[in-house]
């Protein structure tokens, strides 16, 4: 077939070079989908069901260990015929996991902001960004318009912190201590919708 396609440019590239399969929850992948998906991308002969047998484990993989992405890049057919990954992409849902205890010791803590281990570990949501004013807010929705409202009048903001509804006093403060823990931040606003903070 044709040359890899970045993941991050799927959006863009000709929809011939990139297909969806919605998987099942319940029944988990199945092996009719990925023959259809190997057809959908001009395989044939032996190549199907290499590829139907790729796609089975591959798929099964992302639904047990509660992946975010799983990427193969690239996938090549050698002079033999066969169908062969040479390199390939895991990520992991961070907020799985607790349900994945082999992934978790995996993690590797040294290569994060640990800002956004602290907050894991109070249950925020928590990223760091390139602005110096400071965003504490309780809900994914608000904190992505209190950002959007910064920037709008000429603010960057230094982070995304939802504090979650109904969050206690302790994680507040934590959550406080996060923020201010930036040595760029400059101000804090804080934008908690009345009834849903303890």
């Amino acid at each position: 077939p044709d040359r890899g396609v970045e993941s991050a440019n799927v959006a863009v590239d000709p929809p011939q070079r990139s297909q969806k399969v919605a998987l099942d929850p319940l029944t988990g992948p199945m092996p009719y989908q990925g023959r259809e998906l190997a057809f959908k991308l001009g395989l044939e002969g032996k190549l199907v069901q290499q590829f139907t047998k790729i796609f089975m484990g591959l798929a099964t993989i992302f639904l047990e260990r509660d992946l975010a992405l799983i990427e193969i890049n690239p996938l090549v057919i050698t002079k033999q015929g066969d169908l062969i990954c040479l390199d390939g992409k895991l990520g992991a849902d961070g907020n799985a996991l607790f349900r994945q205890p082999d992934l978790r010791e995996m993690r590797d803590q040294s290569q994060e902001d640990p800002r956004e281990a602290q907050a894991a570990q109070w249950e925020l949501n928590y990223v760091a960004l390139d602005g110096n004013i400071g965003c504490m807010v309780n809900g994914a929705g608000l904190a992505m318009g209190t950002m959007d409202i910064v920037k709008l009048h000429g603010g960057e903001p230094a982070n995304f912190l939802d504090v979650g509804g109904g969050a206690p006093k302790e994680r507040v403060t934590e959550a406080f201590k996060i923020i201010v823990s930036d040595a760029f931040v400059k101000a804090v606003l804080g934008n908690i919708v009345g009834g849903l903070g303890r």
